[in-house]
């Protein structure tokens, strides 16, 4: 009987997660590239020549069209290969476009590679930021701080935040420049493609990106007459003036997920803020383990949740039940079976966890035309949702309590 239930209560959560899902990923509005870099020139996709003469002149106001800043903390493993994406992205002159990599004090080489990289490359676009200590007796976390020193230092009327696991696609910076100007737009975060690499990522993320889909919606996000804010912080777009309206990451020094607490203060200053998947114009590789991955969600999941626990719980229990729920009962009667028989119960139990893995298959699949994630290892859901409820028990003991609530080792705790 309790098999029965059990899997009863797990096709019920995972019909309702699968409609959810479906009907974010078809409200979902996907930022297509409207310019390509080929051979070195920028060609217009579309018919445009108004667009066209405003992306290749300098624009006829004080500094530069577009200032790229990337805050940078012990990324020796992807500092050089995003910095190269930004520059080979665009053909932007000097003129209309700089790329600041600001190092956070990083303890490896993060400041050396890009120094090395702006030497080699002799490129006046490329400038390099050896970021100073924070401020004594001011609380900043994460990378606020680095952020602020490159802004102040940055000259152009746009500002693009873009963290050093993203690598720009061909034509990005113009298409993100077009949309922002022709919408008017304050506020433009795009979701890139997410990259997977070791099985703890193949597992974890999928399920994660696929629990942001259904609970920041698009529609809502981007209806300025909702309070529902979220940005992504691996692409965050900024016109200059919106940005210092806010008061910048300084508003926000003591945020860990500064990314959602910016996009609040964007929709609560009237300002406009639009939130559109990006996979055309970057992709990213957020962790590169398990120990990496565990460090960098248990920071996050919590906090962007506005600290919320009966929400953060309750999140476990649909992510335990949907996911982890159906396979043990299938593991339990199989094993029940193979000893005993099974009754007309426990059969009905089998047959229903079948049906609610089918759905978890539908829903990998269905995730992926928005994460780019394929359905590879889908059949390791139920340890994926495992994984997952660990990962928002750790940040809610991690975030309430200050314990091992780091990032790269450095502590976010606030004394």
């Amino acid at each position: 009987m309790i098999l029965l239930i059990a899997s009863a209560l797990a096709l019920m959560g995972a019909l309702a997660y699968w409609s959810k899902l479906r009907h974010a990923i078809h409200e979902a509005p996907q930022l297509h590239k409207r310019f390509r870099s080929n051979d070195r020139e920028l060609e217009i996709v579309q018919n445009d020549p108004v667009q066209a003469d405003l992306l290749a002149q300098p624009k006829q106001t004080e500094g530069t069209v577009v200032s790229v800043i990337v805050p940078a903390y012990n990324e020796v493993e992807n500092i050089q290969d995003c910095l190269t994406s930004i520059l080979d992205s665009t053909v932007l002159s000097a003129e209309v476009l700089e790329v600041w990599a600001v190092d956070d004090q990083s303890t490896d080489e993060t400041l050396a590679i890009a120094h090395a990289l702006q030497q080699q490359r002799h490129d006046p676009r490329l400038k390099v930021l050896a970021g100073q200590p924070k401020p004594e007796g001011e609380v900043w976390v994460g990378k606020n701080w680095a952020c602020t020193q490159a802004a102040e230092q940055a000259s152009g009327d746009f500002l693009l935040f873009l963290d050093a696991d993203v690598r720009l696609k061909p034509g990005a910076i113009e298409t993100a420049i077009h949309e922002a100007q022709q919408e008017q737009i304050d506020l433009l975060s795009c979701g890139p493609a997410i990259i997977c690499g070791c099985l703890a990522e193949w597992l974890v993320q999928p399920l994660i990106i696929s629990t942001i889909l259904v609970g920041f919606n698009f529609q809502a996000v981007n209806d300025p007459q909702t309070e529902t804010a979220f940005a992504a912080g691996p692409f965050m777009f900024f016109r200059r003036s919106a940005y210092e309206k806010i008061g910048g990451h300084r508003a926000v020094a003591g945020e860990v997920v500064e990314d959602v607490e910016l996009s609040r203060r964007v929709k609560s200053s009237g300002l406009k803020l639009r939130y559109l998947l990006g996979s055309e114009l970057a992709a990213v590789r957020m962790y590169r383990s398990w120990n990496a991955l565990w460090e960098g969600w248990t920071k996050n999941l919590y906090a962007g949740s506005g600290r919320n626990l009966g929400a953060m719980l309750s999140f476990i229990g649909l992510i335990l039940l949907v996911c982890t729920v159906p396979w043990t009962v299938l593991l339990v009667a199989l094993v029940k079976f193979l000893w005993v028989g099974l009754s007309i119960r426990e059969g009905l139990a089998i047959a229903l966890s079948v049906i609610t893995i089918s759905l978890q298959y539908d829903v990998r699949r269905r995730s992926a035309t928005v994460s780019q994630i394929p359905p590879r290892y889908w059949w390791l859901t139920g340890v994926g949702g495992a994984l997952v409820g660990a990962i928002a028990l750790g940040s809610i003991i991690k975030t309430e309590t200050g314990w091992g609530w780091t990032w790269r080792g450095r502590s976010l705790k606030q004394i």
